[in-house]
C-alpha cells in the first residue's frame, strides 16, 4: 500500500529552477522538522487512499493532523473542517490532495489564512498553484509524497 501512492516523476512543465526549488532535499527536511500541525486539504475517510493513509502515517509520526474537507464528522478522531480559512487554530503547514484543477484556490486560501508551507502531494498537476504559493513567499514542496520522504529521513 504504502509504494503505490509515491512513485516519483517530475512534470515538464516545470523549469529546472521549479524543479530544484520545489524538490529540494534541505528544504523537505526543513519541512518535515519544523512542522507541527497539519492541514490536509481534501482528506479521505477510505483507508486504502492515499489521503487517508498518509496523514494516518504523519499523525502515528507525532504529527497534529486536522482534516479539511466538505464532509462532515471527525477523521482519525479529529473534527473536520470545510475550508483552511476555517481552521480554528495555528496551521504550520498545508497538504494537499485535490486534482490539479483544484489547486490553485487552495493555494490562495492558504495565502489567505497566513500558512507558511505548502505540499502538493505526488502526482497532483499543481504546477500553477505551486507557482503562485511561491510567488506569495511560501514555502513549497510539490510531486513529493509526505510519506515517503518522512520514512527516508528516519
Amino acid at each position: 500500500m504504502d509504494g503505490e501512492a509515491c512513485p516519483v516523476g517530475w512534470r515538464p512543465e516545470l523549469t529546472a529552477d521549479e524543479r530544484r526549488r520545489f524538490g529540494d532535499p534541505e528544504t523537505i527536511r526543513r519541512v518535515l522538522e519544523e512542522v507541527k500541525t497539519i492541514a490536509v486539504v481534501g482528506m479521505s475517510r477510505d483507508p486504502a487512499k492515499p489521503a487517508h493513509y498518509v496523514p494516518a502515517y504523519l499523525q502515528r509520526a507525532g504529527y497534529r493532523v486536522i482534516p479539511v474537507t466538505p464532509r462532515e464528522g471527525p477523521i482519525l478522531g479529529e473534527p473536520t473542517w470545510p475550508g483552511l480559512h476555517d481552521v480554528p487554530e495555528k496551521v504550520d503547514l498545508a497538504l494537499v490532495f485535490r486534482p490539479g484543477p483544484l489547486c490553485l484556490p487552495v493555494a490562495e486560501a492558504a495565502i489567505e489564512a497566513g500558512i507558511p508551507r505548502i505540499w502538493f502531494q505526488l502526482g497532483i498537476p499543481a504546477e500553477a498553484a505551486a507557482r503562485r504559493a511561491d510567488e506569495a513567499g511560501l514555502t513549497v514542496v510539490l510531486d513529493h509524497c509526505a510519506m515517503v520522504e518522512h520514512r527516508r529521513r528516519l
